[in-house]
């Protein structure tokens, strides 16, 4: 079984599409995952790079195992990259509802699939959304990765954090069940914890995080929670997890995280560099401030550009996007 033959799921969200770019650019042959593969908002893989010789895609969901299996089989390594989003409010409302079991199921599905197909290594995308709702962790100490995500913290805090509870909870119940599993089946499993990411797009529809950062610029917002952000650029998160994929010493979960920075100091930065769009007018309130720490990923190779250079980069896709009108 060759090293370079790996599969992505959800080949075409945000991440896995420039993590798909990478592998391909260093010669791997890429598995893909997607529910559709002849959607137009896949067509952007197809164009990547040695695509046409080395990228097959896979008519598959994380709730397929034999979808999945017939995916992974033939890989040595799987990164499993998607998640599952909630659309339907009343599910969002309930931490126990269908959405938040369907990103567990579907971790189970690739782990279980990758065991039945000999897989040498998963890395498994789980989020910082497991490590920073931690109340007893020391205020004054940046959160690393023993810092685990509170299941009842996390339910009690649903209104201060918009009902986004679910994804908390779901992140953190689903990476610890991919590491559990690992240790009991003998698989080799790293999960990595991105923060907020930003930067370009591949794929042609807009993803959560982007927007987030879009809002800044175009909403107008009357008054934003003043709390600190932790964010990373997406190149630099699907180069970590390639990073992680090549690096034999890789183990137990990584904090990818590059720059923290309260909203109110990311608007200004950003009205600095574009005055004339339309930001939030005050800050006040809202989640409370922390500080991750990347440092594990640091000390194994990892790097990562300025936070000025994915803004600009960031906004000028953008613009030529049409998701914002150039200045």
């Amino acid at each position: 079984m060759s090293e370079k033959i790996v599969c992505v799921t959800g080949a075409g969200g945000y991440l896995a599409s420039w993590l798909v770019k990478f592998l391909l650019s260093k010669g791997y042959v890429v598995h893909g995952t997607a529910r559709d593969p002849s959607d137009e908002k896949n067509a952007h893989l197809l164009k990547l790079e040695n695509a046409k010789e080395n990228l097959k895609l896979f008519k598959t969901d994380l709730l397929d195992y034999e979808g999945l299996s017939t995916a992974i089989t033939g890989c040595a390594g799987v990164f499993h990259v998607a998640c599952p989003i909630p659309t339907d409010p009343a599910s969002i409302l309930n931490p126990k509802d269908k959405m938040l079991e369907a990103a567990v199921t579907g971790t189970r599905n690739v782990l279980n699939a990758c065991s039945r197909t000999k897989v040498k290594k998963v890395i498994a995308v789980s989020s910082i959304a497991a490590v920073m709702l931690n109340p007893n962790w020391p205020k004054d100490q940046a959160m690393n990765e023993e810092s685990w995500s509170d299941f009842e913290f996390c339910k009690a805090n649903e209104f201060i954090y918009k009902n986004q509870q679910w994804y908390f909870l779901a992140k953190t119940k689903a990476e610890k069940e991919a590491l559990e599993y690992g240790k009991a089946n003998e698989l080799k499993i790293v999960t990595i914890c991105p923060s907020i990411i930003i930067g370009p797009l591949l794929q042609p529809t807009m993803n959560s995080s982007s927007l987030y950062l879009l809002s800044y610029l175009k909403d107008g917002l009357e008054t934003l929670d003043s709390g600190t952000r932790s964010f990373v650029d997406v190149r630099d998160t699907a180069k970590a997890l390639l990073l992680i994929y090549e690096k034999d010493e890789a183990e137990g979960r990584y904090i990818c995280s590059s720059h923290d920075i309260t909203t109110q100091d990311l608007a200004e930065k950003l009205k600095a560099m574009y005055p004339h769009y339309n930001y939030p007018k005050s800050f006040a309130g809202g989640m409370p401030s922390m500080d991750m720490s990347s440092e594990k990923l640091l000390n194994l190779g990892w790097k990562y550009r300025s936070l000025e250079e994915s803004l600009v980069d960031a906004v000028k896709n953008y613009e030529e996007r049409g998701d914002l009108a150039k200045n």
